[in-house]
């Protein structure tokens, strides 16, 4: 009996020691290491294409916010999407509040990766472990519930997450709007500001349809063309 008990005590620990990670586990420590907690309470302000942005959260509370050249300023938060020309409120149709919200989401959307992967209607999976110009990545699929997921909610991404540091070096991603596309994306000039890793991101076109599970072969193979770089500038926390 007493050579079973130990049998078994050494299969628990076995098991314990094999533990497969989830694709779940994977983004909360890549929001972790990227600085989720502050982003939970924080406003963050940066430039992208002479374009002012600013991002609010709290427990569950958000207001994003874009500031165009042209007297523009429009606001997405809880209640929706509402713009402002001169300080003054400009009513829009609900098609043309629809496109700029989506406009203004997608923008700090993607600055802000990988936070809100963890979000209910965001279906995670560990597709594989990989390397990609010499270091090892967690190969990770999202898509995205038609409930809670947004209008382009059947765009579907790819993210490789470092194994060792969990950060999230490459993405890529299929959309369908405007005759569809795919893109993949590099991490460049990370820096951390305040407690929040940003990056910048050389942007690659993809064959369109193809399997964005599948694109960083063609990037390690040189077989993307690069579109441009997307550059944050004056990131700024508090």
């Amino acid at each position: 009996m007493k050579n079973i008990f130990i049998s078994f005590l050494a299969g628990l620990l076995l098991s314990s020691c094999h533990h497969q990670i989830t694709g779940d586990e994977i983004i909360s420590q890549s929001i972790n290491a990227h600085g989720g907690e502050v982003i939970d309470t924080a406003t963050i302000a940066f430039d992208f294409r002479k374009i002012h942005y600013q991002a609010y959260h709290s427990q569950g509370v958000y207001r994003y916010e874009r500031w165009r050249q042209d007297s523009i300023h429009d606001v997405l938060d809880n209640e929706g999407f509402t713009r402002f020309v001169n300080n003054e409120l400009f009513i829009l149709s609900q098609e043309d509040e629809q496109r700029y919200g989506n406009s203004v989401n997608s923008v700090i959307y993607f600055a802000l990766l990988p936070y809100k992967l963890n979000d209910p209607a965001a279906n995670v999976q560990l597709q594989s472990e990989t390397t990609i110009e010499g270091q090892p990545y967690y190969e990770v699929k999202v898509t995205f519930d038609k409930q809670g997921g947004g209008s382009d909610h059947e765009d579907v991404f790819a993210y490789w997450i470092h194994k060792n540091n969990f950060t999230m070096d490459y993405l890529a991603y299929l959309y369908h709007v405007n005759e569809g596309g795919t893109r993949f994306r590099k991490a460049f000039n990370r820096r951390n500001v305040n407690g929040i890793l940003v990056a910048d991101y050389e942007n690659y076109e993809g064959p369109y349809p193809y399997d964005v599970t599948d694109l960083d072969s063609l990037y390690s193979s040189g077989q993307l063309k690069m579109l441009s770089k997307i550059e944050l500038e004056n990131v700024k926390v508090f």
